[in-house]
């Protein structure tokens, strides 16, 4: 399916979704349909889609169908808080969801924070966004970088300990978070044996990463880390490809994506090494069997494989509803409350909404890109990743004393 079929199926559900009576419960999304995150984007449309169209046939929430609210965020974050503020105040939704990029994920949250409505971070991995930017109304479902960065230096350790990096950073939240990250649990920190540079966010050029790749090239780097995310890495590994370095370095991309893997294509992306939350075929090698219904349902909707960025969207509906009936209302605080603390196995295994941050705590997966021939023999030409490592949820995430000390050092209060 090209990438116009796909999202004229989404459309046409959309349509479908909005074409409801008057008393629907509605939910926003707030998502880059256009921008270098719009693959990213796509993902977390259909998989909202998705559960909104299989809630509704369910008979909604509290009796209500829901209805889905969209906006395009561009992948800026004045955009993101200025679209929560009409899904809110124009719309009447009474949650939104979204963001790709960080910085619109804080945004859109402080906008939603002023209007007394829950934001859930969808595709948002800085620290900052349930760290020094953490408020009452934010809830982030996927992991952040610091439990990217401790799974993935846990693997880097024993298989890397004595190589040098070179680090090639977007300069904005989410690369500061995950470069500061990774080279703390990777024991990086030395800059001047591992150096790095910074590329521009969000309008890099492809000259910005041909430049960054050569001053790589030029070092004595083992390991070339691209803190880069959405068509920046894309873009990036493409001229690394080009210039022979994924053959004499391990490419590390710490998020990775199933979209942004198949924008490569198998053969550049083999054997490059990244974290993920969530990845399609994890259901299948642990038998988790709402995992699987969905990958199954996903699959033959849209006839892909869904990526991280669906999954997290998917079950923050999920959650969403189920919050709001466990409460009985929609009232903010309310729903608040019933997510503060909340246990549940939905898409993998044990998963909880920390009340002290509203992190999601959740395993963290360390996987490598597969060979060309196992990847094309998937049905969608999808099967990407193999799970080379992982970690629990409660060993990745910061302990309470690590989270006040960030919250002091930013001057923000101990208590949400």
């Amino acid at each position: 399916m090209t990438f116009r079929t796909t999202l004229l199926s989404a459309c046409l559900l959309f349509f479908g979704c909005t074409s409801l009576s008057a008393e629907t419960l509605k939910i926003g999304l707030n998502y880059p349909e256009t921008g270098r995150y719009k693959h990213q984007g796509l993902q977390q449309r259909l998989g909202a889609f998705l559960a909104v169209e299989e809630i509704n046939q369910a008979g909604g929430v509290l009796g209500q169908p829901l209805e889905l609210v969209i906006r395009n965020t561009r992948g800026e974050p004045e955009r993101g808080a200025k679209n929560t503020a009409q899904l809110i105040d124009r719309d009447g939704v009474q949650m939104v969801f979204g963001g790709v990029s960080s910085a619109v994920a804080i945004a859109s949250g402080k906008a939603s924070r002023e209007r007394d409505r829950i934001y859930f971070g969808t595709l948002t991995y800085s620290n900052a966004t349930t760290g020094s930017e953490a408020h009452r109304h934010m809830f982030r479902e996927p992991y952040n970088a610091w439990m990217t960065a401790k799974a993935l230096g846990q693997y880097l350790q024993q298989h890397h300990a004595n190589d040098d990096y070179y680090y090639i950073t977007a300069d904005y939240t989410w690369g500061w978070s995950v470069e500061e990250s990774v080279r703390q649990f990777s024991n990086t920190q030395d800059t001047a044996r591992h150096p790095g540079v910074k590329t521009p966010f969000p309008r890099a050029l492809i000259t910005d990463f041909r430049k960054a790749l050569e001053q790589a090239a030029e070092s004595d780097a083992k390991v070339l880390m691209l803190v880069l995310f959405g068509d920046d890495m894309v873009r990036a590994l493409n001229v690394a490809y080009e210039m022979g370095l994924t053959k004499r370095m391990q490419v590390v991309v710490p998020n990775l994506t199933l979209g942004m893997a198949r924008q490569v294509g198998p053969t550049m992306m083999e054997g490059v090494v990244g974290a993920a939350p969530w990845v399609w075929n994890l259901p299948y090698e642990n038998d988790y069997s709402r995992g699987k219904d969905f990958v199954e349902a996903f699959s033959s909707r849209y006839e892909m494989r869904p990526s991280s960025s669906a999954a997290s969207a998917y079950s923050i509906v999920y959650q969403y509803k189920d919050a709001v009936e466990r409460a009985g209302t929609t009232k903010t605080e309310n729903v608040i409350r019933a997510l503060e603390g909340h246990t549940y196995s939905f898409l993998k295994d044990e998963q909880h909404w920390r009340e002290l941050d509203h992190q999601n705590v959740q395993s963290v997966y360390v996987v490598k890109i597969k060979p060309r021939a196992a990847i094309v023999a998937d049905e969608y030409a999808s099967d990407y990743f193999e799970i080379i490592d992982a970690m629990s949820g409660e060993q990745a995430a910061q302990t309470k004393e690590e989270w006040e000390e960030r919250r002091r050092q930013a001057g923000k209060p101990l208590r949400l």
